[in-house]
């Protein structure tokens, strides 16, 4: 089959167009003929060997296909084996596209409760675009920071796939969300998805500037964290307000007052994607709310995975990047 293989560790230019032998089935294992796959920050770094991955490798975690068995167009959910237990990951849980082969391909290969249908209405390209980021941000708004209508979010970053379903969700839901960018550009986009205003953070003092754009600037019921700034992200919280990290983007080490955060009883929540009850959850709340498909940037056909890597790094996009298969 055709695929886009990684035979060394390195800059966008080692993703190379390539054949791999078919997945061969085997019992509990269904094959989905890809019709799309959507790129994810995860990828670039699975592609600078950040993760191990055996070589010659596809990467790629999430896609959406048709099953080989059954005809069924389905969306692929990239969390394997994440466990019973609904509050953290089993030892053994891994991404798709880590160390088994990905979605850069005609033809992966999935566990069977890691397979969903396709959303009403959803391109193939929208269908793609939304496992990862649907399934990380569901939980990080809902399983862990438990998130509510008539409450308040800021989404740090506005452009990538994360924060703009935050946006999306949160309004979609009846919360009220603002974001911080580096570009003015970015935050409108972001309130044309339903953001109420935006900041640049750029400028010196940016968490106070975001707080006064609270509900009687007293701080955010909510900061949905991806870049690690947890001093400036606990500045804009409400008192008792909730600070959920799901990456870290700008810094990888966070230095707290630990008195100031006590006295403001703040409840910081870790977040990595969810599991499959997670995933159920999520369809429920597209299917109970009205909340628009994922925003897409750009697409490339498959063989152009290294441009669309590219594109990616560059951080000028909004949205979701999208390889197509035909």
């Amino acid at each position: 089959m055709r695929a886009v293989v990684l035979r060394e560790f390195g800059a966008a230019d080692v993703l190379r167009p390539g054949e791999v032998p078919d997945p061969v089935a085997e019992p509990g294992w269904v094959t989905v003929r890809l019709k799309a796959a959507a790129l994810n920050w995860h990828d670039v770094l699975v592609r600078r060997g950040q993760y191990g991955s055996p070589l010659p490798h596809v990467p790629g975690a999430d896609g959406a296909g048709i099953r080989a068995d059954t005809g069924e167009e389905v969306v692929i959910v990239p969390s394997l084996w994440w466990g019973a237990d609904e509050s953290a990951p089993a030892r053994n849980w891994e991404i798709l596209g880590d160390h088994r082969p990905g979605t850069y391909a005609e033809l992966v290969r999935v566990p069977a409760e890691c397979l969903a249908p396709r959303p009403a209405g959803y391109s193939w390209a929208q269908a793609a675009a939304l496992p990862l980021v649907g399934l990380t941000t569901y939980r990080a708004l809902f399983t862990r920071a438990r998130l509510r209508a008539g409450e308040s979010l800021l989404v740090l970053g506005a452009g990538g796939g994360i924060a703009t379903t935050a946006v999306t969700f949160a309004c979609g839901i009846g919360a009220s969300a603002v974001v911080t960018s580096s570009s003015r550009a970015k935050i409108e986009q972001a309130q044309a998805l339903g953001a109420k205003d935006g900041v640049l953070y750029t400028e010196t003092g940016w968490e106070q500037a975001a707080k006064k754009l609270s509900p009687g600037g007293r701080g955010f019921d909510v900061v949905l964290d991806s870049a690690g700034t947890w001093a400036e992200a606990l500045t804009a919280l409400r008192p008792g307000g909730r600070l959920v990290v799901l990456g870290a983007n700008a810094a990888e080490h966070a230095p707290i007052d630990v008195r100031r955060f006590y006295f403001g009883q703040y409840s910081l929540l870790g977040t990595t994607m969810g599991g499959p009850q997670d995933f159920a959850g999520l369809l429920r709340l597209l299917g109970e709310h009205p909340i628009a498909p994922p925003v897409l940037d750009r697409t490339f056909p498959l063989a152009e995975a290294a441009a669309a890597h590219r594109h990616l790094e560059q951080g000028g996009g909004f949205g979701k990047v999208v390889l197509l298969h035909d």
